[in-house]
């Protein structure tokens, strides 16, 4: 079987109440202040009380090319990348020689070398290690990492693995856009990064089992999700019918991944749902029968760092590791959505006992 070893979760040391970044990015977006009240009360609006960017508010302003903004995403995402990558490492009892393979998502810059090259060369991971960069899975990226892992890791069961995600979301701000897409994902997207070590059969003692996942494509929703790219970089593509979607299909695609293991909605102790935002977790909670609580971890992470993209899912995963309050050999249910629409689920089996309760 294939288990999570451990979960890093990082954030950029900026961080900002979200009135006081309304209050900075408003101008950006418009020179018009009549609009500046409007884009505060959609803010407001998003359920998130604080977001960390990767650069100080007053660099932003200068922030007007993609060649300058990509060049900070390669800078800051590979320290935030080498931060989480050292401290999942060292939780797991591993060091970077170690990594046998490196699966690097994010959806926020690009590089050639990417930061899977450059995060190898400054930790000093073997030459020989197999790294794997992939660009535009949005925000199914980590959960949709947890599963391509673990297909490797299933051919390969003697190895340890790494997943790395960085997502700087602030730096695809479009200046002078107070389109209404624009001014919801100015206000709804944070900064941060994460890793997660994972090791296959042969190595694996302890962690929790990733059981299972599955991939779903929906039909005709390519206009739905995603970026429009051009010389400003990343334009955002986010239509308010996103919450429908899932409301149609998240239930269906969950009950599908369950059955096939004999098991029901009702039998899942602990749900890592990606933080797309209030519209977003309502509408998995309604459509699953959920009550409150049962998302409250990811309803947290939102109002604590907003929507990290391909990074969501995993630190709600760091958060329900941390707490340690799952039953023993209760399972989990990781969901996330990105463009397409497409989505990513996977099942997790917490272990039978911890090595404290073997002793």
């Amino acid at each position: 079987m294939v288990r999570i070893a451990s979960v890093a979760a990082v954030l950029p040391e900026h961080v900002h109440a979200q009135a006081e970044l309304s209050d900075m990015l408003a101008p950006l977006l418009s020179d018009d202040s009549r609009l500046w009240p409007t884009i505060r009360r959609v803010h407001a609006a998003e359920g998130i009380q604080t977001r960390h960017h990767a650069l100080a508010l007053e660099e932003y302003a200068e922030l007007t090319t993609f060649e300058r903004t990509n060049d900070a995403f390669l800078r800051v995402g590979t320290d935030l990348a080498a931060v989480a990558t050292r401290r999942a490492l060292a939780d797991a009892g591993l060091s970077a020689t170690d990594v046998d393979y490196l699966f690097f998502t994010s959806v926020t810059g690009i590089g050639a070398p990417s930061i899977d090259v450059l995060l190898a060369d400054r930790l000093g991971m073997r030459s020989d290690v197999k790294h794997v960069p992939v660009f535009g899975l949005g925000c199914v990226g980590g959960a949709a990492g947890i599963a391509r892992v673990r297909d490797y890791l299933q051919g390969h069961p003697h190895d340890v693995a790494l997943l790395v995600s960085v997502e700087l979301c602030s730096l695809t701000l479009q200046h002078g856009d107070a389109s209404m897409p624009n001014i919801v994902s100015s206000g709804l997207f944070g900064d941060g990064a994460s890793a997660v070590v994972m090791v296959g059969a042969g190595r694996a003692e302890g962690g929790v089992e990733v059981v299972d996942a599955r991939s779903a494509l929906y039909p005709d929703t390519l206009d739905q999700l995603g970026w429009d790219i051009g010389g400003s970089g990343f334009r955002i593509v986010l239509s308010p019918s996103m919450a429908d979607i899932v409301e149609e299909h998240l239930g269906t695609d969950v009950v599908n991944l369950l059955s096939a293991h004999h098991l029901k909605v009702s039998d899942v102790g602990t749900w890592i749902a990606h933080t797309g935002g209030p519209r977003i977790l309502e509408s998995a909670a309604r459509t699953l029968g959920l009550p409150d609580e049962a998302l409250a971890a990811s309803w947290a992470s939102l109002a604590r760092a907003g929507n990290l993209s391909s990074s969501g899912v995993l630190h709600v995963l760091a958060d329900e590791l941390s707490t340690g309050g799952q039953l023993p050999g209760s399972v989990g249910v990781m969901f996330a959505f990105g463009p397409g629409v497409c989505a990513e689920l996977v099942l997790l089996r917490w272990p039978e006992s911890t090595p404290a309760d073997a002793r």
